[in-house]
């Protein structure tokens, strides 16, 4: 133990959770909501400012996830709390609507089968020919496409801000700049040690583990905790160009899934820029460039259903990082939320792999854990 540890006095705390992105800002509402005494640290400056601020900002229907899983069960429960949160406290969003759409022919068999497996999970999309999509989105080229009347669009910082300011009404605290460094698990409980100006060790009943791209990082600096018990750490970099000019559709639109995302599809934000992807790059060091050359494959990608893109209209914009459990080629996982009969800690709970429909999802998963716990 450093000596800058050894010198911080070791205070008890109720409730620790760490990381103050979208999902951290929700469990640490619900736990306090609950009547937990909470505390959340975030290694940052500001709250949501890593992968939470770096996404397209879409509420999802839960169209795509697999039956039995959380990624379902969170998202579709996820989109309504969402939903009447915002309508509640005053969140902008758009409920913009979505068409998936089959490129060809040889897709609209493919498309049917979305239809009928988002049906079973109690969302309905209304199935269009080519003509009926083009009446809607005339730029539009496709044989067939799916209405999703769900889907939509949000401010996520106002949301973020939302749940925060709700959380710290009901007695949550939160210090930034405050990595966790460090810890040890006890026999009646976790002691978490945290960097930064004013560095903190807690001894804490529970510690819930919500740090994202460093969930795995923090989880193995804890010593005490069964290391075979923390799933790998990989990095999907999800790449988006920006439209120039005047943006072409008024829906979101999206490509059939592939097998490792959603396609570089088309999304816009609350003030009607225009913007596509993500793509999937995968890296080992995170890393928000985005390299100008990937355009070439977004024009092509996108062509195939707006044959009018202008040469030229693509400019880099942002990127985002997926935190991935799987590795590539790897076949897709769910949300990984251990609790401790998982992690094998009284009182450690851990977040892994909360990708999209993260956003979605966070306040069905806040709910999630504080009712398990």
């Amino acid at each position: 133990m450093s000596s800058g540890v050894e010198a911080a006095a070791i205070e008890s705390a109720d409730c620790v959770v760490i990381g103050a992105g979208v999902v951290g800002l929700a469990v640490a509402r619900a736990m306090a909501r609950k009547g937990r005494d909470v505390l959340l640290v975030e290694a940052e400056e500001a709250f949501g400012s890593v992968t939470s601020a770096r996404n397209s900002e879409v509420i999802h229907a839960g169209i795509y996830y697999p039956h039995g899983t959380l990624k379902e069960r969170l998202c579709v429960e996820g989109r309504d709390k969402m939903y009447a949160f915002c309508h509640a406290y005053g969140v902008t969003y758009k409920r913009t609507t979505k068409l998936v759409f089959a490129a060809t022919e040889d897709e609209v068999v493919p498309l049917k089968k979305l239809q009928d497996h988002a049906a079973k999970s109690g969302v309905y999309m209304t199935f269009l020919t080519g003509p009926e999509a083009a009446k809607l989105e005339p730029n539009l080229k496709c044989s067939a496409a799916l209405l999703s009347p769900l889907t939509g669009i949000i401010d996520s910082h106002g949301y973020m801000l939302a749940i925060l300011g709700d959380a710290e009404a009901h007695g949550a605290m939160i210090a930034y700049n405050s990595p966790v460094i460090g810890g040890q698990v006890t026999d009646d409980g976790v002691i978490i040690h945290t960097g930064g100006a004013a560095p903190l060790s807690l001894k804490c009943k529970t510690v819930i583990n919500c740090a994202g791209l460093s969930a795995q990082t923090v989880s193995r600096s804890i010593m005490g905790l069964p290391v075979p018990q923390i799933p790998p750490q990989h990095y999907a970099k999800g790449n988006y160009f920006y439209l120039s000019g005047k943006a072409p559709f008024s829906r979101l639109i999206y490509p059939l899934p592939g097998a490792y995302s959603l396609g570089v599809h088309y999304t816009l934000d609350l003030a009607g820029q225009g913007r596509f992807g993500p793509d999937v790059e995968w890296i080992d060091k995170i890393n928000y460039d985005v390299d100008e050359g990937r355009a070439a494959s977004f024009y092509e990608a996108i062509r195939k259903y707006w044959p009018d893109l202008p040469d030229g209209a693509l400019r880099p914009g942002y990127s985002g990082i997926r935190p991935k459990i799987q590795g590539k080629g790897e076949a897709a996982k769910d949300f990984m939320i251990q609790f401790p009969a998982d992690t094998g800690v009284n009182g450690f709970v851990a977040l892994y792999g909360i990708e999209s429909p993260g956003l979605t999802s966070s306040l069905a998963i806040a709910d999630y854990v504080a009712e398990r716990l």
